[in-house]
C-alpha cells in the first residue's frame, strides 16, 4: 500500500459524522426545535456519529501504517491576491495517531454519559455540546494549513466554554466558564501572532510550503528589530500552546474547570483540548528544532508546570480537583518532552495519558455517583468492597500515572526522563530535577486520594468535621459538592444508606479505558519511538542528540520494564507511595504535624501561589480601573456630556437666538428679505471692484 493516496472523502466523513450527530441533538433534541427527538435519539445519533469516526480513524491508521497518505484541499474558500485559504487535510502518522486517540476517548465518554447524566434536563444538549467538541477536534488535528488550525483551536475553545458552563445556573460555574475563555484568549493573542509573522514571512497558510521555508526563515528577522524571525514565531506559537494546554502562568483556568460534569472532565483534560498544544508544537518540529531559544522557553515553562503544579494536588480534598492538577503536572511532563526535542517522546505520552487519565476522570465520576454526589474524599473511605470494578479500574489508572514498570505511563513518563538527562538544550539541569522530583510527588498525591477513597475506614455515614488543620485545603467547595448542578438537592449518602457500584453504561467504559492504559506503553514504544512510525512526519535536527541517546539504549519493551526496577524513577514512586500510605494509612497524625509546623507553606499551597488572587488585582482590577476611566471620560464626559448633550445644548441655544427673531411684525420680515437680497447683490455682483 506504499504510496496509496487515501480517500478524501471517507477521510471527511470523520469530522462530519459527530457533526451530524450533534446537529440531531442539538436542534432536534433541545427545546429550539421543539424537541422533536427524545433522548434515546439523541444519543443514538451522537454515539453512532462517534463510532462511524472511530472505525474510520483506525482503518486510516491501519493504512497509514503501510504507507498511505494525504495531503490536499478538500474545500477552498477563497483566494486572495496569491493567498490560498481553504479547508484541507494532512493525513500521516501524527494526524491518524491523534485521530484514534480523540475518537476513542470521546466514544467511552459518550457511552459513559448516558448513566453520569441520566438524571439531568440538559441531557440532549449535553450529548450535543460533547460530540460537537469531538468535530472540533478532529478538525484541529486533521487540517494541513495554519487557518484550520486555528478554527479548530477556537472551536475547541468555544464548546469547552459552553460545557464547563453547562450548568449555567450555578454562579460558580460561569465564573469558572468566563475564566477559561479569557485566559485562553491570553494564548491565543499570542498564537495568532505567531501565525501572522509565518505568514507575513513565508506568504503561505500552508504547512508544507511554510516548513519548506523554514531554512530561509531562519535567516531573516523580526521587521524593525534584530530579533530572530523564527524564535519570535516558534514564541508565540508555544504561548498559544501555554493556554490551551495550561501551563504556567496560563493554567489557572483548569482547576476550575471542574465546574463542569465529570464526563467533559475526563473528554477536554484528557485525550483532546489540552492535548492541542502538545500536538501543535509537534507537528510545528521543523520551525522549532531551528530556534533552541525558543526550546529553552518550552523545556524551562514545561518544567515550572510539572514540578510546582503537582504540589498543588497534595493538599486537594475533592477528587476531582487531584485529577485536574495531575492533568496540570502531567502536561508539564509532555512540554518538558518537546523543550528536549523529544517531539515523538511528547506525542507518545500524550497518548498513553490520554487513556489512563480518561480512566481516572471517569473512575473518580462513579465514586461521585456511589458516593450521591459527595465529591469530598474526607466523607469517603473503604469503597473497595462496595464498588469492586471503579476499585480495581482506578488502581490500574493510579499505577499507569505513577509510572510502575510495565504499565503505560512507565514507558512514556520514563522515556522522558531519559531524554531530558540527554538534551543539550538549555534548561534541561532544571528540567531534569524537576521531572524526577515530580514522580515521587505524584506518586504521593496519586495514592493518597487511591487510600482515602478505597481503603481505611468507611466516613460516608459519619462525616469527619473539616477544619483548616486538618490536612485540609480549606477551600470552600460546597457548592462543587453537588457534580449535577441546582437540579439536585441530595448531597452524600443519607444516615443508613451505603455506597453503591455504578451500573455497567458507566463501569464498561472504565473497563474498556483499562485495558490501553496497562498494555498500549508495551505495544507501541518500540514502533512510535524506535521505529519509523514518525518518520517524515517529526523533524529533528542533528545538533540535538536526545532521541539518538535513547535509540541506543533501547533493548526492547521487555528489557526496558526490568530495567525501570532499578532506577531512581521508580524508586521515588515506590517511596510517593509508601509515603501516602503511612501517612493515610498508619499514622494520620503526620499531616496533622506537618500542617502545624509548615503552616505558611500549606497556606501558600491552598492559595495556589496567589496566582488567583494576583490576577484578580493586576488584571481584572486594573481593566475595572481603565473601564471605570473610559466610561466616566469617554462614556459619561465626551460622548454623553459633550457629543448627545452637548450637542442638544447647542441646538437649544440656537434656537433660544433665533427665536427672538421671529417677531411676528411684518416689517421687520421685509426688512430681512430686503437685506438679504441687498446682500446676495454685494456678494455676486460687487460693483465696488470695477
Amino acid at each position: 500500500m506504499a504510496g496509496q493516496i487515501l480517500n478524501p472523502d471517507l477521510l471527511l466523513a470523520v469530522p462530519l459524522a459527530p457533526l451530524v450527530g450533534s446537529a440531531i441533538a442539538g436542534l432536534l433534541g433541545t427545546k429550539f426545535f421543539g424537541n422533536v427527538v427524545g433522548r434515546k435519539v439523541s444519543h443514538t445519533a451522537t454515539i453512532l456519529g462517534v463510532f462511524i469516526a472511530l472505525v474510520i480513524s483506525v482503518q486510516t491508521l491501519m493504512a497509514v501504517m503501510d504507507g498511505a497518505t494525504f495531503n490536499g484541499d478538500i474545500y477552498t474558500w477563497m483566494n486572495v491576491a496569491g493567498l490560498k485559504l481553504a479547508v484541507g487535510f494532512q493525513i500521516d502518522a501524527l494526524s491518524a495517531m491523534m485521530m484514534c486517540v480523540v475518537t476513542s476517548v470521546s466514544l467511552m465518554v459518550h457511552i459513559y454519559t448516558i448513566g453520569y447524566m441520566a438524571e439531568d434536563e440538559g441531557y440532549n444538549r449535553f450529548f450535543s455540546y460533547i460530540s460537537l467538541f469531538t468535530f472540533s477536534m478532529l478538525m484541529l488535528v486533521m487540517s494541513n494549513n495554519f487557518l484550520q488550525l486555528f478554527f479548530g483551536w477556537e472551536a475547541v475553545g468555544l464548546v469547552s466554554y459552553l460545557l464547563i458552563g453547562f450548568w449555567y445556573t450555578r454562579p460558580t460555574a460561569i465564573f469558572a466558564n468566563m475564566k477559561a475563555f479569557l485566559v485562553n484568549r491570553v494564548g491565543d493573542f499570542g498564537f495568532i501572532l505567531g501565525i501572522g509573522l509565518l505568514l507575513a514571512a513565508a506568504g503561505s497558510m500552508q504547512y508544507d510550503e511554510v516548513f519548506a521555508k523554514s531554512a530561509t526563515l531562519a535567516t531573516m528577522t523580526v521587521p524593525g528589530t534584530d530579533w530572530p524571525l523564527l524564535t519570535a514565531a516558534c514564541i508565540c506559537l508555544f504561548i498559544g500552546a501555554m493556554g490551551k494546554s495550561a501551563q504556567f502562568p496560563l493554567h489557572v483556568w483548569l482547576p476550575d474547570s471542574m465546574e463542569g460534569p465529570t464526563p467533559i472532565s475526563a473528554l477536554i483534560h484528557a485525550a483532546t483540548m489540552v492535548t492541542a498544544g502538545i500536538f501543535m508544537v509537534a507537528r510545528m518540529s521543523p520551525l522549532f528544532e531551528l530556534s533552541d531559544t525558543a526550546l529553552s522557553f518550552v523545556i524551562v515553562i514545561g518544567s515550572i508546570t510539572a514540578l510546582f503544579m503537582g504540589f498543588l494536588g497534595i493538599i486537594q480534598n475533592d477528587i476531582k480537583r487531584v485529577v485536574a492538577y495531575s492533568t496540570l503536572s502531567q502536561l508539564g511532563y509532555m512540554t518538558v518532552a518537546l523543550g528536549a526535542s523529544a517531539y515523538s517522546v511528547a506525542v507518545f505520552h500524550l497518548m498513553t495519558h490520554a487513556f489512563f487519565k480518561a480512566l481516572l476522570f471517569l473512575g473518580a465520576g462513579s465514586v461521585i455517583i456511589g458516593m450521591h454526589h459527595d465529591q469530598d474524599m474526607r466523607n469517603m473511605g473503604g469503597l473497595r468492597k462496595y464498588m469492586p470494578i471503579t476499585w480495581i479500574t482506578s488502581l490500574l489508572g493510579s499505577l499507569a500515572l505513577i509510572g510502575t514498570p510495565f504499565f503505560a505511563g512507565f514507558y512514556s513518563k520514563d522515556s522522558i526522563i531519559e531524554a531530558v538527562h540527554a538534551s543539550n538544550i538549555p534548561g534541561a539541569g532544571f528540567a531534569n530535577f524537576a521531572v524526577l522530583a515530580g514522580v515521587f510527588v505524584t506518586a504521593f498525591y496519586s495514592f493518597r486520594m487511591y487510600f482515602l477513597v478505597f481503603h481505611g475506614e468507611s466516613r460516608w455515614n459519619h462525616p469527619v468535621k473539616h477544619s483548616e488543620g486538618h490536612d485540609s485545603d480549606a477551600h470552600h467547595e460546597e457548592d462543587a459538592h453537588d457534580d449535577h448542578g441546582d437540579d439536585h438537592h441530595h448531597h452524600g449518602l443519607q444516615p443508613g444508606d451505603k455506597p453503591h457500584e455504578s451500573p455497567l453504561v458507566v463501569t464498561l467504559p472504565l473497563i474498556l479505558l483499562a485495558i490501553p492504559s496497562v498494555i498500549i506503553g508495551y505495544l507501541a514504544i518500540g514502533p512510535m519511538l524506535h521505529g519509523d512510525f514518525f518518520k517524515d512526519v517529526i523533524f529533528i535536527g542533528e545538533n540535538h542528540t536526545a532521541m539518538a541517546t535513547l535509540r541506543e539504549e533501547f533493548h526492547g519493551a521487555a528489557a526496558m520494564a526490568i530495567h525501570g526496577l532499578q532506577t531512581a524513577p521508580f524508586w521515588l514512586a515506590l517511596a510517593g507511595v509508601v509515603a501516602a500510605y503511612y501517612c493515610y494509612m498508619i499514622n494520620p497524625r503526620v499531616p496533622a504535624w506537618f500542617y502545624a509546623k509548615f503552616k505558611f507553606l500549606h497556606t501558600l499551597l491552598d492559595n495556589k501561589y496567589y496566582m488567583d488572587k494576583f490576577n484578580q488585582a493586576v488584571f481584572a482590577g486594573g481593566a475595572r480601573a481603565v473601564g471605570g476611566g473610559l466610561w466616566k471620560v469617554g462614556d459619561r464626559g465626551l460622548i454623553d456630556g459633550l457629543l448627545v448633550n452637548g450637542s442638544a445644548k447647542l441646538v437649544g441655544w440656537f434656537s433660544t437666538v433665533v427665536r427672538n427673531i421671529q417677531t411676528g411684525y411684518i416689517y421687520h420680515y421685509a426688512f430681512f428679505m430686503i437685506a438679504g437680497v441687498l446682500a446676495t447683490l454685494l456678494y455676486f455682483f460687487p460693483f465696488w471692484r470695477g
